[in-house]
């Protein structure tokens, strides 16, 4: 690491590995002269040009800086020659200045929920005449239902024919709700919807709060890129409404709680309201049954191309995700009618 340490001119007395976050190694680092950073890794597997993500992250750095200076954000610290990115033995870096919070790793609360939001709502709001073209596109189709929608049917013909048969009735359920695809189509095309600066991963590890559990800043920024903002609403609905996790097998602890559902609309359409149509405002619900369903038909469609895509830690580990996410689907559709 020392090596690294120089190419930023730091004299470091203290780093430790942060075990928090699933694609990037980070370090906290301190330095002799008080200062304080946060020191990543960029998965240039998952993120083959991370150019791009630096391009992004500049970009809206620099519009904030000017426009919105007491905007709370993660400004990347350049190196000892002035670039944001490092790249060094094969391996891409950059650094910010720590900001005092800390994160969860699951919601307790529906006020922590609608804190979330709002933080995440208030992100995009602020960036709302941003130049959103502009920006580069980190993950291409990441959130393309469509696209995810035709490697399902796809799955369903070149999958492991044993994994087909056991998979009939996840299968059968997935398909009645193909009309979520439609909607997806529907909502895209509509001159009512507008593509914005968007978060893509609105879990809620990636907003810091402040020792009175106040949310103070949005993180983890290397899916920013263009996109609609049910693809955050409904990344949220995913996470913040059901107390376990994708990997729960009991499927009777999946449920959806309507205070956090509640707590989480509150919060985004009090930082959005003003800049979202109302068309986009009538798909608020859809934004949950978009994100859930996608991920359902993705968990599916790896387990019958055999783990190629998400792996498995063991045999049927995406089936259970999957069914996990029918169930959730099914509860949600409940809570919302």
């Amino acid at each position: 690491m020392q090596a690294i340490f120089d190419l930023y001119h730091w004299e470091v007395t203290h780093f430790n590995t942060i075990h928090q976050g699933l694609i990037n190694q980070s370090f906290e680092i301190q330095t002799k002269d008080g200062g304080s950073f946060i020191l990543q890794t960029i998965n240039h597997q998952i993120f083959k040009n991370p150019e791009s993500i630096d391009y992004n992250i500049n970009s809206i750095s620099r519009y904030l800086s000017q426009n919105y200076p007491d905007y709370c954000f993660t400004h990347l610290v350049p190196n000892a020659k002035g670039e944001s990115l490092t790249k060094f033995e094969n391996r891409f870096y950059r650094a910010f200045k720590k900001i005092n919070g800390h994160a969860f790793n699951v919601i307790e609360r529906p006020d922590q929920a609608d804190a979330a939001a709002k933080a995440f709502g208030k992100f995009t709001a602020i960036l709302n005449d941003f130049d959103t073209p502009s920006l580069k596109i980190t993950l291409p189709h990441f959130h393309d239902l469509t696209l995810r929608a035709a490697q399902f049917k796809e799955a369903l013909i070149k999958g492991d024919s044993h994994r087909l048969a056991q998979s009939k009735e996840a299968i059968a359920y997935l398909q009645d709700q193909n009309k979520l695809v439609a909607q997806y189509q529907y909502f895209i095309s509509s001159k009512e919807s507008r593509q914005r600066v968007t978060h893509h991963d609105t879990k809620i590890s990636n907003v810091l709060f402040n020792k009175k559990d106040e949310a103070i800043c949005v993180i983890d920024l290397d899916t920013v890129m263009p996109g609609y903002y049910i693809s955050d609403v409904g990344d949220m609905c995913r996470t913040y409404l059901c107390p376990v996790s994708e990997e729960e097998s009991d499927l009777n602890l999946v449920r959806t709680e309507k205070s956090r559902w509640e707590a989480l609309q509150k919060g985004y359409v009090s930082a959005m309201q003003s800049t979202l149509s109302n068309f986009e405002l009538d798909h608020f619900v859809y934004a949950g049954q978009f994100m859930i369903y996608m991920q359902a038909i993705r968990f599916l469609s790896d387990h019958l191309n055999k783990d190629v895509y998400y792996g498995a830690k063991y045999d049927g580990q995406n089936y259970v995700r999957a069914i996990n996410q029918i169930e959730l689907l099914k509860r949600y559709n409940e809570m919302i009618h």
